[in-house]
């Protein structure tokens, strides 16, 4: 096989095409991970978030939501809770500072629901817990401390219905959870004014309240709402229909904030591009590249094999003997070579009687009316010095042969 046939098929166009379609495939595999990855983070894990499937989490009424067309969504920066949609907030902990989202949110309907299960993860299933029994009532009394100072209690409901005081709710029908966790009536102390009844139990204690001076929702006990709720049709009814009375009159959703959960995260850079307005700078750079590649495709064709240091042939001999001649800078040298040539070509083409050379065809050749004698041309091509009084003198002698070549 020759040198070119082996180039063509190493460099052909299709093996460029595929090499250019795999590294095109994975800069874009890179760009949608890095920008899915922060997206991703927690779901499937284990909490008391909207990305958690354990009993615990409310990966259900989210999903729940979004299948009834409320269009939920997952809050993962505080500076995205600017936003008239109800936002659930579900702190694990009453250690964990919610003043970030609260203080956000003074005038915009928000849901705190408070922690009340204490919980294991589950060896054997990855994302699931085991219940290892009731948080402390401090947990649930510190969420809004020392802003508002809860009275909690938590005791056995016998599951006999709940309560509700708001008008419009009247319809509802909820089992109180087993066992109960409410908020006594008599609180203390608020900076967010009296905490009003929704839901109570039989003995008149909190289970969903709302402050006085701000559209700011507790729910006291999360079983109502979480994916415990959701294992039966009546339950999930009554979750949405809560959610629906707490959203806003110019609510477009709801946002779950997952901020509180550990499993915040700032705006990536990389998620920006594949989302409105730049995903249409990015359509058309992707456009410019492919015309770009395919321009470059069509141009250029396989890379041409280097060319031998020394070719084949007559002719290539004498170009490789020129080259090194003027390399070495000896062309001044050749002009007595020249004009011997020059001296044949002369005899043949004006008829010398055979047999003349030498000095008697130097005159013979001098007699011709050519315009300048032979000999005056010839040493001045014998006696250059360089390369420019060469070309000079052979250019002269080689006019007086004139068309007689």
């Amino acid at each position: 096989m020759s040198r070119d046939a082996a180039a063509g098929r190493l460099l052909s166009p299709v093996t460029v095409a595929i090499l250019l379609a795999l590294g095109i495939a994975g800069f874009v595999a890179t760009l949608v991970l890095g920008a899915a990855a922060p997206s991703s983070r927690g779901r499937g894990s284990a909490g008391t978030h909207a990305l958690s499937d354990a009993v615990t989490g409310f990966s259900g009424v989210m999903r729940l939501a979004e299948a009834t067309g409320r269009h939920p969504r997952v809050v993962r920066d505080v500076r995205l809770l600017d936003t008239e949609d109800l936002v659930i907030a579900t702190p694990p902990r009453g250690a964990v500072p919610v003043a970030s989202v609260t203080a956000r949110r003074q005038q915009l309907p928000t849901l705190l629901v408070l922690p009340k299960w204490r919980t294991l993860a589950d060896p054997d299933r990855p994302g699931w817990v085991r219940v290892a029994g009731l948080l402390p009532r401090d947990e649930a009394h510190d969420v809004l401390a020392p802003a508002a100072d809860l009275p909690i209690v938590q005791r056995a409901s016998g599951g006999r219905p709940l309560r509700a005081v708001e008008p419009t709710l009247s319809a509802l029908r909820l089992a109180a959870p087993r066992p109960l966790q409410a908020i006594r009536p008599t609180v203390r102390r608020s900076a967010f004014g009296a905490l009003e009844p929704v839901l109570v139990d039989e003995r008149g204690d909190i289970v969903l309240g709302r402050f006085a001076d701000r559209p700011l929702y507790v729910l006291a006990d999360p079983d109502l709402l979480d994916n415990r709720a959701m294992r039966d049709r009546r339950g999930a009814a009554a979750a949405l229909a809560l959610l629906d009375w707490m959203n806003s009159n110019q609510a477009q959703g709801m946002a779950f904030d997952v901020t509180l959960n550990g499993l915040g995260a700032r705006a990536n850079p990389l998620q920006l591009i594949v989302e409105p307005p730049f995903v249409a700078l990015t359509l058309t750079l992707l456009a410019a590249l492919l015309l770009a590649a395919l321009g470059t495709v069509t141009r250029f064709g396989s890379p041409r094999p280097r060319p031998r240091a020394l070719a084949l042939g007559k002719a290539a001999l004498v170009d490789q003997t020129a080259a090194l001649v003027r390399t070495a800078g000896r062309e001044a040298r050749l002009g007595q070579r020249y004009v011997e040539v020059m001296r044949e070509a002369a005899a043949r083409a004006f008829a010398a009687p055979a047999g003349t050379s030498g000095a008697a065809l130097d005159a013979y050749l001098d007699r011709l009316d050519r315009g300048a004698r032979f000999t005056a041309l010839a040493e001045a091509v014998s006696a250059a010095q360089d390369t420019r009084e060469l070309t000079r003198a052979a250019r002269a002698l080689h006019d007086w042969m004139g068309d007689r070549k």
